[in-house]
């Protein structure tokens, strides 16, 4: 009987909502799908994969998957990444799927500060699988009926998108801002582009976000010595708001972190979301880790929370000219 009335209730929400992007709970393990100026942010190459699998008990929940390889040239001043995402949700497999290229150039501003503005082309299409669908006129007492009236649409649709980014860093911190969906794709699987009020043209995004290093404990003899990191991730697209903070604990090999997202104050409806807890691996060149948000919404148990794995591969030679091998300080999770 809850399940039932969780799925009544997001159905009736569905019809007032405006849709939001895919997310991941641990954005910097996501980082070039947060903003194209981390491209290259490590200063070798990175192979980085993840899995998203939020609310895993109801039956039509989402999945997101995201594949990356980034690239820094140093001749070249020069970050290049290559990105791809696949969202999948609900009965009809409501498909999204993105392939970006990105690219930013760092300057040096001040002695050990550097600002880095990047931009992102991307191929969106969306699709659905209408053989999975039942509709209004196929309910009945009796049973389903096996066709219905209704007009099927297209399979699916394709458009392009541009973002843009600013990042600027030291060794010790990061602040940065990002702005997603300039060319407002259409996800109309109607073909209502042209039509105007269209509510299927993708809202932009907007994202702040930033954090700081803090060294506890350094030893002589450890090559990496326990740190925190402090962090956050504003998030503003369609008039929804979303704040996450948190920090990191790091003593390699392992990784601890927790993180608040919502906002419960300052808003006419308070927005209380999760709680989410993450432990991680890290060696010189792999990095895994998992996460799991505890839901402190109303939607509570009915949602069976989320579950995030992550895994990340960095090899070839670091820069030469430049002290630490990761050129910006923010974590890997």
């Amino acid at each position: 009987m809850r399940r039932w009335a969780f799925i009544v209730w997001l159905s009736l929400t569905a019809m007032v909502c405006t849709g939001q992007d895919p997310q991941f709970s641990r954005f910097y393990s996501n980082a070039l799908y947060m903003a194209p100026s981390f491209a290259g942010s490590t200063g070798q190459n990175r192979l980085a994969l993840s899995y998203r699998n939020q609310w895993p008990s109801i039956e039509t929940g989402y999945q997101t998957y995201t594949a990356s390889f980034d690239h820094y040239f140093e001749k070249l001043h020069s970050g290049v990444g290559l990105l791809f995402l696949n969202d999948i949700a609900g009965t009809g497999n409501l498909t999204t799927t993105n392939i970006s290229l990105l690219y930013n150039y760092d300057f040096k501003i001040k002695n050990r500060i550097h600002i880095r503005p990047g931009m992102a082309f991307s191929l969106a299409q969306r699709s659905i699988d209408f053989n999975r669908l039942v509709w209004r006129d196929q309910m009945s007492a009796i049973g389903n009926a096996p066709s219905s009236g209704e007009v099927v649409s297209y399979e699916n649709v394709n458009d392009l998108d541009f973002s843009v980014s600013g990042l600027v860093y030291s060794d010790l911190f990061w602040l940065g801002l990002s702005i997603d969906h300039l060319l407002h794709p259409n996800q109309s699987l109607y073909d209502q582009e042209y039509e105007e009020g269209n509510s299927a043209l993708l809202p932009t995004k907007v994202q702040a976000f930033g954090g700081c290093q803090i060294i506890l404990k350094e030893e002589l003899l450890r090559p990496k010595p326990t740190s925190m990191q402090l962090a956050f991730l504003y998030k503003n697209q369609a008039g929804f708001n979303q704040l996450d903070m948190g920090f990191y604990w790091n003593r390699a090999p392992l990784v601890l972190g927790i993180w608040y997202r919502g906002i419960p104050f300052f808003n006419e409806i308070a927005n209380n979301d999760a709680l989410v807890l993450l432990i991680g691996f890290q060696s010189k060149q792999y990095n895994l880790g998992y996460s799991y948000d505890f839901t402190t919404s109303n939607l509570m148990v009915s949602s069976g929370g989320s579950h995030e794995l992550s895994f990340s591969y960095t090899f070839g030679k670091p820069s030469k000219k430049r002290r630490p091998k990761k050129m910006v300080p923010c974590p890997d999770f």
